[in-house]
């Protein structure tokens, strides 16, 4: 299965029964970034790296709102392994009408939709969250 389909489940598994934090492993930078990213829209509360060279993992936060309810409900994979969704920037659409966002790989790096529709770039889109 692919590596980022099973980050995105273990997230979505962990919010479903409101745990605080997700052990992410295998490491990899592609999917740091995707959390990075993440964290920069407030997202999640935490990120961090732990271990070394094999042994390494991601270390997730997850964060809540003051009555406990998670601050996304969900996060769908758009590309897989099997069918990458290409998008140009006139094409990428709102998720949500607004309320979400979608995660975008570039040739300018990761970035979300409102981003690249301000940028006038395209790319693959990796995910929708709301």
């Amino acid at each position: 299965m692919d590596p980022v389909a099973d980050m995105f489940s273990l997230i979505n598994n962990a919010i479903a029964v409101s745990k605080q934090q997700v052990v992410i492993f295998p490491y990899s930078d592609f999917k740091f970034s995707i959390l990075e990213l993440f964290k920069k829209q407030g997202l999640v509360e935490g990120v961090e790296k732990k271990g070394r060279l094999s042994n390494k993992r991601i270390i997730l936060t997850l964060k809540y709102d003051e009555k406990g309810r998670p601050v996304f409900s969900k996060i769908k994979i758009v590309s897989k392994q099997g069918q990458r969704i290409y998008k140009q920037a006139k094409n990428i659409k709102r998720v949500k009408s607004g309320h979400g966002l979608a995660v975008i790989s570039s040739s300018q790096g990761l970035m979300t939709d409102a981003e690249a529709r301000k940028k006038k770039v395209g790319g693959e889109l990796i995910c929708e969250i709301w």
